[in-house]
């Protein structure tokens, strides 16, 4: 992808599926800031669902995390996949257009992106 210069492939148990519906739903490639991470065991993660600001005329500049108290409406994209960012800034899938299934999402996630919200083309419901 963008960032990266070796291809790296860890599975982890199985992977959150944050979809309410699969069709259609569009993602594009982005990177994920290693801020924007959560400390989960041993690793550094930022969560499938997450909220994010990215530069859409510069993809390669790092995506940012949009903060719990802050405006919905800053985040431009969904991120679509759990993202390790323990080794510094990542690879992710940043969903532009989709629906979210809120109870999908962990609780720390939900406080973020909530029912009725909407990022671009992403709706959140709740099934």
């Amino acid at each position: 992808m963008l960032n990266q210069t070796g291809v790296k492939k860890e599975t982890a148990g199985s992977v959150t599926q944050i979809l309410g519906s699969t069709s259609p739903y569009h993602a594009i490639s982005i990177i994920v800031d290693d801020t924007a991470g959560t400390t989960v065991g041993t690793k550094k993660i930022v969560k499938a669902g997450t909220p994010l600001k990215v530069d859409p005329a510069n993809l390669q500049t790092p995506a940012t995390k949009i903060a719990a108290n802050a405006n919905i409406d800053e985040a431009n994209v969904i991120l679509l996949h759990d993202v390790d960012v323990t080794a510094g800034d990542a690879n992710g899938s940043g969903l532009v257009i989709g629906i979210v299934n809120y109870n999908r999402l962990e609780s720390d996630v939900q406080a973020l992106f909530k029912p009725g919200n909407a990022v671009s083309g992403v709706f959140c419901i709740a099934l």
